[in-house]
């Protein structure tokens, strides 16, 4: 999606958190597997929050852990619209291969 739309903060924390869908993380562990900054994070995490599209998952000792809302509407077109993208890649990818072999 990054590819597609762009590398914007926003994106770059939601295309982590469906890349892992089934897992939950803390705040810093996605600042860190990100690279970004704290201010960056903090100021779009929040929108991120406020629109249902993460959500807090559960508590462990004083830190809260988030995932992706996978019941969200949006989410749901996300995951849609990911899944066609890598098909059509797939498939450019594939004519590519088709056509390297036909010219050996």
């Amino acid at each position: 999606m990054i590819k597609a739309f762009g590398n914007s903060p926003k994106l770059r924390i939601l295309d982590y958190l469906l890349d892992y869908k089934l897992n939950d993380f803390t705040k810093k562990e996605i600042i860190e597997a990100l690279g970004m900054s704290k201010i960056t994070f903090y100021k779009y995490f929040k929108d991120l929050e406020d629109l249902g599209l993460v959500i807090p998952s559960r508590k462990i000792g004083r830190a809260t852990l988030y995932r992706i809302n996978l019941e969200n509407p949006m989410v749901k077109l996300l995951i849609e619209y990911e899944m066609q993208l890598s098909l059509q890649i797939a498939e450019r990818e594939a004519q590519k291969m088709k056509k390297v072999m036909e010219v050996t």
